[in-house]
């Protein structure tokens, strides 16, 4: 919602304002975006890999959709947690195997379908679960092996919107290789009159204008908008190690779902008591 808004107020400031006291036809000028857009994706196709390049295509949905993480989202991720320590310390980790090795059939999963469907964090619960499963009982050796992973994931995310980025901060570079071409071009026609020449410059100009509104006006904040999406899915990820550990360091289900929830952004962080009561609603498993 935001970035339609935003993709509006840029459009009706920067061309409505331009449109008051200008010809808008100047402004079509297809030859130069051709070079900026076409410059552009080139670069970005030489500089990254086919993963990244697949990623960043992927993701674009995220753009329009922002982060997929609100308040009930967290609410509901520590009501499975809450049931998965529940069930541990009332029959063991191994209780756990069964919904762990098939947790789209698990019954425990079944309670939270918005958690079930999101593919990465069950895998990433299931997993350590997993580990706790096979025996281990180091926290702090787990913890280690969590931030490996966690930073693999982040570094994994940033190179995708580092590279929306990165294209977003060669399109005034690329505009301005435009507006030189342009240039070139009038220099030919430098015998023609001046309102031919006018019109030639004028053309040339555009490609700057264009570059440094597409970048700075657009595709940059594409990029950020990336960023904050995954740093969200990065704080959904941490919540649930934390609440792992606290586990794993022989807390009681209650107090290992409180670390986790304080660790939480003041945004998407439910009170105390607001958890307390989503907790006692919960289903026994």
């Amino acid at each position: 919602m935001f970035f339609i808004v935003g993709f509006l107020v840029v459009v009706a400031a920067v061309i409505g304002g331009y449109s008051i006291h200008g010809d808008m036809s100047v402004l079509w000028q297809p030859i130069e975006f051709v070079i900026i857009f076409g410059g552009a994706f080139g670069a970005f196709l030489i500089g990254n890999s086919k993963t990244v390049i697949m990623g960043v295509i992927k993701s674009l949905g995220m753009v329009v959709t922002g982060p997929k993480y609100n308040k009930g989202s967290y609410e509901e991720l520590l009501g499975v947690l809450f049931s998965v320590f529940k069930l541990a310390k009332s029959k063991g980790d191994l209780a756990l195997e069964t919904h762990v090795e098939d947790p789209q059939n698990s019954s425990l999963f079944a309670n939270f379908p918005t958690f079930q469907k999101n593919h990465h964090a069950v895998e990433f619960l299931c997993d350590y679960l997993r580990v706790l499963t096979l025996g281990a009982s180091n926290p702090h050796e787990v913890e280690a092996v969590m931030e490996v992973e966690l930073e693999i994931h982040h570094n994994e995310d940033y190179a995708i919107s580092g590279a929306v980025l990165t294209m977003g901060d060669a399109m005034p570079a690329l505009g301005i290789v435009a507006a030189v071409l342009g240039i070139i071009v009038t220099m030919g026609s430098i015998t023609e009159p001046p309102e031919i020449l006018g019109g030639l410059i004028g053309a040339a100009l555009v490609g700057t204008f264009a570059g440094i509104l597409l970048s700075y006006g657009f595709v940059s904040p594409m990029g950020k908008s990336l960023e904050s999406t995954f740093d969200s899915d990065a704080h959904y990820l941490g919540c649930i190690k934390i609440a792992l550990i606290g586990h794993m360091q022989g807390y009681a289900p209650q107090v290992s779902v409180e670390f986790a929830r304080k660790s939480l952004a003041s945004d998407v962080r439910p009170t105390f008591a607001e958890v307390e009561d989503m907790l006692s609603d919960l289903p026994s498993v």
